[in-house]
C-alpha cells in the first residue's frame, strides 16, 4: 500500500541532531533598521556554512516564540529613541550574539524547529505538520475505520516526526496515537527490508516493549499506531508534566526538580536493561534510550520507537557521544544514552555537561557507581560496560521481576542479516563523524596553544636566538675563509728565499777569519737606545731576511778598528801640467 509518495531522486537527508553555531560578521544601518549578518555553521565543516540576514524584530519574534520554555533568554531590551546611534549598534550586536550563543548551546532549544527555520530556513522552511497531515490522510482513504481525533503539536522533540490522537469509529473511547517520521540520515536498509521490517514490530512482545497496534511504511517514511497512555512517559513521571503538553513547555524549565525513589530507580533500571539485553542478543539495532522513549505502565517501563532506528533517525544524544571515540557501538550508545536516563531518574534533571567530573549526592552509592562506569571521564574516555555487566552491578542484581509474559520477536534469517549490514553501516558514519570531531578539536587546540600570548613569546625569544646562532656561524665561517685566503697568500711571498732576485745574507759564521767590510759610519745624531734586559731577546726573537738582529748587533759591538789593512790609493786628482 503506496499511501506516500517516494522521495526524489538526491534528496538531502540531513541529520538534525548536528548543531549548529552563529556568529554576527556584521552590521548594516538602513533608512530605519539595522540589519545583522549572520554567519551560520553546521557540524565542524566551515565549507558548510551560509550568510542569513535578520532584523531585531526576528530576534524579538523568535524570543517570543521561545517564551512557551518558561526561559529567561538574554534577548537585549527594546529601545526606541537613538536605536540608530553608532555605540548603540555596536553594543546590541554583542547582547544579540550572547543571545544566540545560549539559544545555540541548549540541547532542547538547539534542536527545536523555531530555532532551525531561523538559522536554516532553506532546509527547515517546510511545514511538517502539513505534510504529515496530508500522508495520514492519504493513508485513511483505505483504511476507513481509523478517524484522526487531532493533531498532538509538538509533543515530540524531532522535526519530522509528528503526532496524531487517533480513534476507532467502531470503538469511540478509546485512544490511540498515531505516529509519522520522514527517513534519516542512517536509513541503509533496502526499501523491501525496511517495509517488512516495520511491518513486523506489532508482532514484538516483551514486558517492557510498549506494544505497536498496527505499522506500515513505503520507501520514504512509516506511519505506527500504538495505544494512547493517560500517564504519559517516564519523562512526564520525573518533571511532572502533561502528556499532551509541548516538549519545550514539559521539559525545558521544570518547575520543581526531584528525583524518583530508589526503587524506582532500581525497578525501572532493571527492567530497562532486560529489553536493551533482549534486543542486542535479538540483534536489533535500538540506540534511541531517553527518558521521553519509556512509558509507564503502572510500576512498569515499556520502550518505544523501537522503528526509529530502521527510519534511520539520529539519537536524542547524538552530539554527546559522538565527542568519544571509545562509544563507537549501538550497544555501547544504548550503555551511555542509559547513563544519561539514571542520571534524570536519580537528580530530577540532566547532566549539565557530558563528561561528569563529580556527582550530587545520591540515594545510594550503587547508584554513583553506576553513573560512574556511564558518564564519567574514565568511562567516556575507555569506553562503556555491558548491559551484562550493569545487570550484575548492586544497584540491579538484587530486583526482582514478577512478570510472566515471555518475550517473542521472530526476526526471519534474511532480515537479520540486513540488520546486521545497516547495524556496521549506522556504526560505520559515527565512527567517521567522531574522527573528523577528534581531529577538528586536535587542529584547535593547537591553533589556540600556538596564538596564546606566551607561546608568542617564546617564539620571539627562539626566533632571536636562532638569528644569533645563524649570524655568529656566518662571521666564523666568514672568518675562516679570509685567514684560508692570507696563509695562501704568506705561503707563496715567504718560500722564494733562495731565488735570484732574493740576496743571500752573508754567514756569520766567518766573521774572525775575513773580517766584513767596514759599515758606514752611524749618523751622530741617533742616540743609542737605553739599555734593557728584554731588548736582546726581543731582538733575538726576530729576523730579518732570515738572518738574527742579534748576530748582526754582536758583529756591530765586536768592531775594532786596527784589524783594518792600510790601503794604498793613487790619487789622480791632481791637474796635469804638459
Amino acid at each position: 500500500m503506496a499511501f506516500m509518495e517516494k522521495p526524489p531522486a538526491g534528496k538531502v537527508l540531513l541529520d538534525d541532531t548536528v548543531p549548529l553555531t552563529a556568529a554576527i560578521e556584521a552590521s548594516q544601518s538602513l533608512q530605519s533598521h539595522t540589519e545583522y549578518i549572520i554567519r551560520v555553521q553546521r557540524g565542524i565543516s566551515v565549507e558548510n556554512s551560509w550568510q542569513i540576514v535578520r532584523r531585531y524584530s526576528d530576534f524579538d519574534l523568535l524570543n517570543n516564540s521561545l517564551q512557551i520554555a518558561g526561559l529567561s533568554l538574554p534577548l537585549p531590551p527594546k529601545k526606541l529613541i537613538g536605536n540608530m546611534d553608532r555605540e548603540f549598534i555596536a553594543e546590541r550586536q554583542k547582547g544579540l550574539q550572547n543571545y544566540l550563543n545560549v539559544i545555540t548551546t541548549n540541547h532542547i532549544l538547539s534542536n527545536c524547529e523555531l530555532v532551525k527555520k531561523f538559522l536554516d530556513p532553506n532546509n527547515y522552511s517546510a511545514n511538517y505538520t502539513e505534510i504529515a497531515l496530508q500522508q495520514v490522510s492519504m493513508f485513511f482513504r483505505s483504511e476507513p475505520k481509523w478517524e484522526v481525533v487531532e493533531p498532538l503539536k509538538d509533543i515530540g522533540w524531532r522535526i519530522r516526526k509528528k503526532y496524531f490522537l487517533m480513534k476507532i469509529k467502531n470503538q469511540p473511547k478509546e485512544r490511540l496515537v498515531l505516529s509519522w517520521a520522514d527517513l534519516g540520515p542512517d536509513k541503509y536498509l533496502s526499501d523491501k527490508d525496511f517495509q517488512c521490517l516495520i511491518k513486523l514490530l506489532p508482532s514484538c512482545l516483551h514486558p517492557y516493549i510498549y506494544r505497536v497496534t498496527f505499522a506500515t511504511a513505503n520507501e520514504s517514511s512509516a506511519l505506527l499506531i500504538r495505544m494512547f497512555n493517560e500517564k504519559g512517559t517516564l519523562k512526564d513521571l520525573i518533571y511532572k508534566a502533561k502528556p499532551k503538553d509541548p516538549f519545550l513547555k514539559k521539559y525545558c524549565n521544570p518547575k520543581k526538580i526531584q528525583g524518583l525513589e530508589l526503587q524506582q530507580i532500581k525497578t525501572y533500571g532493571r527492567q530497562i536493561l532486560e529489553v536493551l539485553k533482549f534486543l542486542h542478543d535479538k540483534g536489533f539495532p535500538y540506540g534511541h534510550l531517553h527518558s521521553s522513549n519509556v512509558m509507564l505502565d503502572g510500576d512498569t517501563c515499556r520502550l518505544l520507537d523501537l522503528e526509529n532506528s530502521l527510519l534511520g533517525l539520529p539519537s536524542f544524544y547524538r552530539s554527546y557521544f559522538s565527542q568519544f571515540r571509545k562509544i563507537n557501538t549501538l550497544e555501547s550508545v544504548d550503555v551511555h544514552c542509559f547513563g544519561h536516563l539514571l542520571y534524570e531518574m536519580t537528580y530530577g534533571r540532566p547532566p549539565d555537561s557530558v563528561p561528569v567530573d563529580s556527582f550530587p549526592p545520591a540515594p545510594s552509592m550503587a547508584v554513583v557507581a553506576v553513573l560512574e562506569s556511564t558518564l564519567s571521564c574514565e568511562a567516556c574516555k575507555n569506553g562503556m560496560p555491558t548491559v551484562s555487566r550493569l545487570l550484575q552491578m548492586p544497584l540491579f542484581s538484587d530486583v526482582l521481576l514478577t512478570t510472566s509474559e515471555k518475550p517473542q520477536f521472530k526476526i526471519p534469517t534474511k532480515l537479520k542479516e540486513a540488520l546486521r549490514i545497516a547495524k556496521e553501516c549506522i556504526e560505520k558514519r559515527l565512527i567517521e563523524e567522531q574522527k573528523q570531531i577528534h581531529q577538528h578539536r586536535r587542529l584547535t587546540r593547537a591553533q589556540s596553544h600556538h596564538g596564546s600570548e606566551e607561546e608568542r613569546k617564546k617564539r620571539k625569544i627562539l626566533a632571536r636566538k636562532k638569528s644569533k646562532r645563524s649570524a655568529l656561524e656566518n662571521s666564523e665561517e666568514h672568518s675562516a675563509k679570509y685567514s684560508n685566503s692570507n696563509n695562501s697568500a704568506g705561503s707563496g711571498a715567504s718560500s722564494p728565499l733562495t731565488s735570484p732576485s732574493s740576496p743571500t745574507p752573508p754567514s756569520t759564521s766567518g766573521i774572525s777569519a775575513l773580517p766584513p767590510p767596514p759599515p758606514p759610519l752611524p749618523p751622530p745624531a741617533a742616540p743609542l737606545p737605553p739599555a734593557s734586559t728584554e731588548a736582546p731577546a726581543q731582538l733575538s726573537s726576530q729576523a730579518v731576511n732570515g738572518v738574527s738582529r742579534g748576530a748582526l748587533l754582536s758583529s756591530i759591538q765586536n768592531f775594532q778598528k786596527g784589524t783594518l789593512r792600510k790601503a794604498e790609493t793613487c790619487d789622480h786628482s791632481a791637474p796635469k801640467i804638459g
